[in-house]
């Protein structure tokens, strides 16, 4: 099998690393990839936003699937594109992204499907604005409606703050505060069958014990030992199966990725937000400790077969991901650095940590940074406790100036 994935960050590396271990890939292609990505896939310069180019692309390369990585080309409809083109596609339509690309259509998705989700206000006015405010009071949160890759929520006690991100959003969705642990569950799915991959947890704030501002995603674990063990069927039952069965009721099917962000509350489970692809960084901690062969699962979703799929295997090892960023992320990021350590990692740490790339380009034989995330280092080990260990061993090999990262990635959850 020829398998082209679209994307260049870490969650694509991470993609890319399961399928150039599957025995059935003979041959993968990454566009526009990374430094990383280029160890293990032949990358390509593309407009990823362009269907036609990637279309293009995949003709010409023969391939026999795309994995589409991140969410602004499915958004942009080029999953469309590319089955246009006759070519086996996972990710979701530009329909079907939208429970993505719009939090208003993914709360009336939840709505008309019954999923347990958070009372909310979408507003366009100032007037809107003030009464959700008033109504749900603090803490409070409020949600760019559209994409912002990762980073167009604001939870806070301030009102002004809230306030004047309201107000720089088009359409803003403000809702109530849910409060226990957030848990990420990715589901893959052919648009009638769901199959839950393993649950993981992810730190959206800069800084050690969940301060300073939101990011994509400062680092991973999996699996979750304070996880109720019934929490994965439960989520089947109430949110996953019934969010695929009402996207096909309404004649846009959902076939990729269906990842859903959960607050576990004093109420019960419920659905914070959906995203139409992988999540970064869970997925690299997930794929992780996937030991069936990643292509051929997200073929059959492509080609609707996955009720023919075999159970997944999964290792009893943990893992445990930490991301190093650039000086000044979440704010604009400084570029351009020398990543020094690299080879050390691969020398001392491998198999159980290694680098996997989001921000870096090749420069000679250098490599620099080239964005706010810039690598994701991940471990496996028996336990939380030992791959968190792993994984800060290798943190500890890497140079980049004015580079930054929590230390405290699944501290908690490791018992220490």
């Amino acid at each position: 099998m020829k398998v082209l994935v679209i994307g260049g960050g870490a969650r694509e590396h991470a993609l890319c690393r399961s399928l150039s271990l599957d025995p059935d890939v003979t041959a993968l292609h990454c566009a526009p990839g990374n430094a990383g990505i280029a160890e293990v896939a032949e990358v390509h310069p593309v407009d990823q936003l362009d269907g036609d180019a990637v279309s293009a692309l995949a003709r010409q390369l023969g391939a026999d699937l795309v994995v589409v990585g991140p969410e602004a080309p499915l958004v942009a409809g080029v999953a469309d594109a590319v089955r246009a083109a006759g070519i086996p596609c996972f990710g979701p339509s530009r329909e079907a992204a939208q429970l993505e690309g719009s939090k208003a259509f993914a709360k009336d998705v939840m709505a008309g499907a019954g999923v347990p989700t958070a009372r909310s206000y979408v507003c366009t006015t100032p007037e809107e604005i003030d009464e959700a405010l008033d109504a749900f009071g603090a803490p409070y949160v409020v949600k760019d409606d559209g994409l912002a890759a990762g980073k167009g929520v604001v939870v806070t006690e301030d009102v002004e703050q809230a306030r004047a991100h309201a107000l720089a959003c088009d359409r803003v969705v403000i809702e109530e505060y849910l409060d226990g642990p957030e848990v990420s569950l990715f589901a893959i799915t052919d648009g009638v069958t769901v199959l839950p991959l393993q649950p993981a947890q992810d730190f959206k704030r800069a800084l050690d014990g969940d301060e300073g501002p939101n990011t994509g995603g400062m680092g991973a674990y999996t699996p979750l030992p304070w996880a109720d063990p019934k929490l994965v069927d439960e989520v089947m039952d109430t949110v996953l199966q019934p969010t695929v069965d009402e996207l096909r009721r309404r004649g846009t099917p959902f076939a990729g990725l269906l990842y859903a962000g959960l607050a576990i509350t004093g109420r019960g489970v419920r659905v914070i937000e959906f995203n139409a692809r992988f999540g970064d960084p869970e997925t690299q901690v997930v794929l992780a400790r996937l030991q069936t062969p990643l292509a051929g699962v997200l073929l059959h979703a492509a080609n609707g077969t996955l009720e023919d799929q075999e159970p997944l295997h999964w290792s009893e090892d943990a893992a445990v991901t930490v991301v190093v960023a650039s000086h000044n992320y979440p704010g604009t990021p400084r570029t351009g650095d020398p990543i020094e350590g690299l080879a050390e990692v691969a020398a001392e740490d491998a198999p159980h940590a290694y680098v996997l790339h989001a921000g870096t380009k090749r420069d000679g034989e250098r490599v620099l940074s080239a964005g706010g995330r810039v690598l994701s280092v991940t471990a496996t080990g028996t336990d939380l406790a030992q791959a968190r260990e792993r994984a800060y061993a290798a943190v500890g090999r890497i140079r980049l100036d004015g580079s930054q990262h929590r230390t405290d990635i699944a501290r908690k959850a490791a018992g220490e």
